[in-house]
């Protein structure tokens, strides 16, 4: 595997890496774009696996920094939900083209992004509303669950529901922390028995490991300079962008 990859793609994969230490510790939803990125370089579904491994030592990474900034009563009240989306997703990558998976949730993250700008237009009543209602947790939970699985992308689904808690930014990065490390473990045996990861993608892996950390390491520095609704509007717009770009590539 890494014989065959040539000066750019090693470049793209480089990239990937940084982004996956900086999407961990700063802006979640920028991993929706190293999905996008790392497909260039290898086969839908092999890039899937080949990621996971990489993200799970980001989430390491996140959850030692921030592991005193969690609100667990957001992840245990998930928990359920996410099992049941895993193992939704775990039986439709069986059956079904990763291409088409990518369009349907493209236009799925791009659908729940407008649904969030609309919830915060709306008057406060209804804003609470949608904030305690049942449904939105077991509905984010098991569309969390599958987007992981499917394509390693449920950042934007997550941040839309943490966002809907009205978290501060190291709140909000802890508990997503916390919620990636847990879910990523849990898809390790899945996505052995599809045959999604292997002992080549995982020397590739440990490859790019210094350049996951020193995106940790931007993404830490970078998140304290933020303000708040910057922080909130940067997650949207490139929740929105990524979708769009899931979108075109698979249409």
């Amino acid at each position: 595997m890494l014989d065959e990859l040539s000066l750019l793609e090693w470049l793209v994969s480089v990239l990937v890496g940084i982004g996956i230490g900086f999407a961990k510790t700063a802006v979640a939803t920028l991993g929706i774009f190293n999905v996008a990125l790392l497909v260039q370089v290898f086969p839908a579904k092999e890039s899937v696996g080949i990621m996971l491994p990489m993200l799970i030592m980001g989430d390491i990474f996140a959850v030692i920094y921030y592991r005193r900034s969690v609100v667990w009563k957001y992840l245990f009240s998930l928990v359920p939900w996410v099992l049941i989306g895993i193992l939704s997703g775990y039986f439709v990558l069986m059956h079904i083209k990763n291409d088409q998976l990518s369009l349907l949730l493209g236009i799925l993250i791009l659908s729940l992004i407008i649904l969030q700008f609309c919830k915060d237009s709306i008057q406060l009543k209804v804003d609470r509303f949608f904030q305690n209602a049942k449904w939105f947790t077991y509905l984010m939970g098991i569309l969390a669950g599958f987007a992981t699985m499917i394509g390693n992308v449920s950042g934007v689904i997550m941040s839309i529901y943490l966002l809907s808690k009205g978290l501060p930014k190291k709140e909000f990065i802890g508990t997503g922390a916390w919620f990636y490390l847990f879910v990523n473990i849990i898809k390790i045996p899945f996505f052995l028995s599809l045959g999604m990861i292997a002992s080549e993608s995982i020397v590739f892996n440990l490859t790019i490991l210094p350049f996951i950390l020193i995106g940790c390491y931007i993404g830490i520095k970078i998140v304290k300079l933020i303000p708040q609704k910057i922080f909130q509007w940067t997650i949207l717009i490139l929740g929105i962008l990524g979708s769009i770009n899931l979108i075109i590539l698979n249409w």
